[in-house]
């Protein structure tokens, strides 16, 4: 079994990494949230720690091995609870996850199944079952920023802390080599310019931007 792979990333097409290991180039599928980080990172090495699984081919009439990829130990824990809902497998949870754990961790603590029905293939019935099935089982997965997030005294960040893609940034600058403290004040102050930004990759663009002409 592989629980952790080190190599070169190739590419990332179609929801998948190709890494390239010694001789081998193993394909892994990796969760939406961690595509804006790893695509910046093409040619680089990179580290997963893995899910090995089968998946059933010709209604089940053979098996393929497949492997699921995370940059860290956390996220992977937080993959393994959070299939074990009825009804998300692993391909389903890796088209929902498009926000990162903590922030999903977050709408299950808060019992908030509105949030969670906004994620790809997750409906209202499945956002309802998430909070009832995980309630208590995810506390360890909330970040420290959304945590404390309430603390915060400025204007700027009170909006960061609430704005659905400023965690997801700020994990993708961690991972690119920026200081939380640095990484959490560019997302604020792109925030306080243009608080309607769409997604947390656009975010991300505009600090790495506004990180170069300061």
């Amino acid at each position: 079994m592989i629980s952790q792979l080190t190599g070169t990333l190739l590419a990332i097409e179609d929801g998948n990494a190709e890494l390239s290991v010694g001789s081998f180039v193993y394909e892994v599928a990796v969760p939406g949230y961690d595509i804006p980080s790893l695509s910046m990172q093409i040619g680089a090495d990179v580290g997963f720690f893995t899910i090995n699984y089968l998946e059933g081919q010709g209604q089940g009439s053979s098996f393929v091995p497949k492997l699921i990829g995370f940059q860290s130990r956390s996220d992977r824990a937080f993959f393994k609870v959070f299939t074990t809902v009825k009804g998300i497998g692993n391909r389903k949870a890796l088209r929902a996850l498009q926000v990162s754990p903590s922030r999903v961790a977050e709408a299950i603590v808060q019992q908030d199944p509105k949030f969670l029905a906004t994620l790809p293939e997750i409906g209202k019935r499945t956002a309802e079952s998430i909070v009832v099935e995980l309630k208590g089982k995810v506390d360890g997965f909330l970040s420290t920023t959304r945590s404390s997030g309430a603390s915060g005294s400025a204007a700027g960040g009170h909006a960061a802390s609430s704005h659905p893609f400023a965690e997801d940034a700020v994990l993708v600058l961690l991972q690119l080599g920026e200081h939380r403290s640095a990484a959490q004040n560019l997302v604020e102050r792109i925030l306080a310019i243009d608080p309607e930004v769409a997604s947390a990759q656009l975010l991300v663009t505009k600090a790495l931007r506004l990180r170069g002409t300061t």
